[in-house]
């Protein structure tokens, strides 16, 4: 098979052909209909997590058809649309996972750092990682979501938000356009936010009730004049962006942190103290809910806006995606 791969930290991509693998008795194999190119990729480049073993495979936002079952694998037939995401398998056995609590699993594979991921015509995948692609939704647009639309989507359903609550949705990029959309499909009155005017339109086309010029006015004053809102979503890694949207908070209100930013943030914690507000970082989820992100965006009819490309042509996407210049989606489709 044709593979894209990292031979060591800080080396640039590879093109390999490689034996295609043979899944293990709890996994699956999966023919790669598309695979998603997204920041976290980075950390496998750049050696950012430790105990890599290379050379490895990049990928976790996989969508693609399963071709082998594993001899131990119930529930899963060949043939079947599947998408793997970050979260890769858990053990089942420590604290967290005897809580239901995979995500936090003391023993958790990440897709595309503890196994090989979806820059490959092939992958294998632990069986309890698989998410069901519902049938409105094809592989391109589907790869994205067990990414850039699960972590949008987990985090504001877990969020205290309610039906007709304010919910600010910051930046407008590869996760705030997945945001924007999933927020509005909640029932949530929707603020998009982001510098200058160029994406003042897109964001009433995504489906957002207001939006906010950060070039134009203070966020947070023009979110108070608007009474405060109960949730604020950050997803530009911004550090000075998101201190200060803070203080658009209301009473009760909460600061849904799904992006880490290299700077430090200040915070208004008197405010905080005050007004009894609150901040909740969230990671993305485990193949349920990677499975239930999937199936509420098929319903609402919400993708993600994206480019394709060719395998071959990994290394200028992953460029496109890291300077910020893909609208908004890269993806890559090594079946073609």
């Amino acid at each position: 098979m044709k593979a894209v791969q990292v031979s060591a930290a800080g080396e640039d991509f590879e093109h390999v052909d490689q034996p295609i693998p043979d899944p293990g008795p709890e996994e699956v194999r999966i023919a790669v209909e598309a695979c998603g190119v997204c920041g976290g990729d980075a950390v496998l480049k750049e050696g950012a997590y430790p105990g890599i073993n290379y050379p490895h495979i990049p990928g976790h936002e996989i969508a693609g058809q399963i071709d082998v079952v594993g001899t131990d694998v119930e529930k899963w037939d060949i043939g079947d649309q599947v998408g793997v995401a970050w979260h890769g398998g858990h053990c089942f056995v420590c604290d967290p996972c005897r809580r239901g609590d995979f995500v936090n699993c003391e023993n958790g594979s990440i897709t595309g750092i503890t196994f090989d991921g979806g820059y490959a015509e092939y992958t294998t995948a632990p069986a309890e990682a698989l998410a069901r692609i519902p049938d409105e939704l094809d592989a391109p647009a589907a790869a994205p979501l067990v990414c850039a639309g699960l972590t949008p989507f987990n985090s504001l359903r877990s969020s205290p938000a309610g039906s007709g609550d304010l919910v600010v949705i910051q930046g407008i990029g590869g996760v705030g356009h997945m945001g924007v959309q999933i927020a509005t499909a909640m029932g949530f009155e929707t603020v998009a936010v982001s510098r200058g005017p160029a994406k003042e339109s897109l964001a009433f086309e995504l489906g957002a009730d207001h939006y906010l010029d950060a070039n134009e006015q203070e966020p947070a004053v023009a979110l108070q004049s608007m009474g405060g809102a109960d949730v604020i979503l950050t997803t530009a890694p911004n550090a000075q962006a998101i201190g200060s949207i803070a203080g658009g908070l209301k009473e009760n209100g909460q600061l849904l942190v799904i992006a880490e930013p290299h700077d430090p943030v200040e915070l208004p914690l008197s405010q905080f103290i005050a007004n009894r507000q609150s901040m909740q970082a969230w990671n993305a989820g485990h193949a349920r809910d990677a499975q239930d992100a999937l199936e509420f965006c098929a319903l609402h009819g919400i993708e993600p806006m994206i480019e394709t490309y060719p395998l071959e042509d990994a290394s200028r996407a992953f460029e496109r995606m890291s300077t910020g210049n893909v609208r908004f989606r890269a993806v890559l489709l090594p079946g073609q």
